[in-house]
């Protein structure tokens, strides 16, 4: 994003830097405006399940505090970035994290991302020292490593499809700064059950499933708890294999194990699984999804590519970016950016109002679910001028743009936002870094859609010509 490290750097990539401005102080209570009407008992959710993003564009042209019903559930959609930053901000006092269903449960138990209160505040304590911008300078060598093993091996004219290429690329990363381990079989076996848990956890939360008790039995349930086991079976066998070792390995997990809480209290099996999981989907799943849009938005892009190899030349020159290079790679940063405002790969968050919740001055009943989306905030021409192009100048300091805090929010933002910003932003700079400085990807024409699963994922195969510069 923008140049620093540590705690400033870290708030910038919330989307709390200095290119983006608070908007007008806070206003006395606003008014709500009804959504779209819904029917009895699913409310709006066959509207919402048929497509999750259009439908929450539009909400959005209806008003920026909308009344909707998720099933049965009275539910609020907020479109005004000030709004959305109460959201963010109060979760955990006014705000508890929503149940988000038995195949979301399944995949990611009870991990820092979905735990509640003194149990969130205890893991979190216990997580984050394991991505703190000194820890990831340590893992920049590897994310680069691997992006020089994958470039080694494309030649001039070659077909590849991207969305392959990304996935085994950042699954190997993932598999090295995580698991400490370098075998495909990890990465392919914890990959492909990835996939389904993705697919799954995306279907059940936008359909019928969504209301279904824990204890129906469908097909996709039954998928789901066969990724999970595989999941779980690789996960617990590197566990094992780490305990049984020195304790001094590098990776993650070794300082996961390593890990004590106040009471000197180290996480259990079943919490390091959990954390384990919640990591490798941050920095795997979303890097992936966020490489492929970016290199589909460059093949569109000429000026912006040939800016891109531009700032690639003259601050590597021949040689390969390391961490110390992540500041320096200004317009890269932008790149990913942009894509990450046109492509958030995660694309709603949601809260649950407690006693005492308020959004713009306006108090919400206990239970009320409160939603905001990445996809349609970051789509409004009020905060991004023509909101469909892709500019990644508009987040550099004459860019023009005049960006409220919370209008982009790819990593959430207040107590909860994403312990893996800095991590996916160092990942996905340094290997479109890597590979951008010695190829270009021409993407063969044609739309690809976005499909809202756990992460918003291209609907088919990107194929692509390697071209070398």
């Amino acid at each position: 994003m923008t140049k620093g490290t540590g705690a400033a750097a870290d708030a910038r990539e919330r989307g709390q830097g200095p290119t983006q401005r608070r908007g007008p102080g806070r206003e006395k209570a606003v008014s709500t405006v009804e959504g779209p009407r819904g029917v009895p008992v699913l409310g709006n959710l066959p509207q919402f399940g048929k497509d999750p993003l259009a439908f929450f564009e539009r909400l959005r042209t209806r008003g920026d505090m909308v009344r909707w019903r998720f099933g049965p559930t009275p539910s609020l959609f907020l479109a005004d970035p000030r709004h959305i930053g109460e959201l963010m901000t109060e979760t955990e006092r006014t705000f508890d994290q929503p149940d988000l269903g038995i195949a979301f449960r399944t995949v990611m138990g009870n991990g820092v991302v979905v735990a509640r209160r003194p149990d969130w505040r205890r893991k979190r304590s216990l997580v984050q020292p394991s991505v703190r911008p000194k820890q990831v300078r340590s893992y920049a060598s590897t994310m680069a490593g691997c992006a020089r093993e994958l470039a080694d091996r494309w030649s001039d004219g070659e077909r590849i499809d991207i969305k392959r290429e990304m996935a085994a690329l950042t699954q190997r990363i993932a598999v090295r700064t995580i698991f400490g381990a370098d075998t495909d079989a990890d990465a392919g076996a914890i990959g492909r059950a990835m996939d389904v848990a993705q697919r799954e956890i995306g279907a059940e939360f936008s359909g019928i499933g969504a209301l279904l008790p824990d204890w129906v039995p469908t097909r996709g349930r039954s998928r789901i708890r066969r990724a999970a086991a595989v999941i779980d079976a690789e996960v617990a066998r590197v566990v094992a294999e780490q305990r049984q070792g020195d304790g001094q390995r590098p990776d993650l997990l070794s300082r996961l194990l390593a890990a004590r809480d106040g009471t000197g209290a180290r996480l259990s099996d079943e919490e390091i699984r959990d954390e384990t999981v919640t990591l490798y989907i941050g920095g795997h799943e979303t890097t992936s999804s966020t490489l492929v849009w970016a290199w589909y938005l460059l093949a569109r892009s000429p000026g912006v590519r040939e800016a891109l190899a531009g700032e690639l030349d003259r601050v590597l020159g021949d040689r390969e970016p390391g961490f110390d290079d992540y500041a320096q790679l200004t317009y890269a940063q932008a790149v990913v950016k942009e894509t990450l405002r046109l492509y958030p790969t995660i694309w709603l968050l949601t809260g649950v109002a407690k006693e005492g919740a308020r959004i713009g001055g306006l108090p919400l009943l206990p239970g009320t679910r409160v939603w905001s989306s990445q996809w349609a905030t970051h789509r409004d021409a009020r905060w991004f001028p023509e909101p469909e192009e892709f500019r990644p100048e508009r987040w550099g300091p004459d860019g023009g743009d005049r960006i409220p805090e919370y209008a982009w929010f790819p990593f959430g933002g207040g107590p909860r936002a994403c312990l893996g910003a800095r991590f996916a932003m160092v990942e996905a700079v340094l290997v479109l870094a890597v590979l951008a400085r010695r190829f270009d990807l021409d993407v063969d024409p044609g739309e690809i859609r976005p499909v809202p699963a756990l992460t918003l994922q291209p609907d088919r195969e990107v194929l692509a010509t390697v071209r070398a510069r």
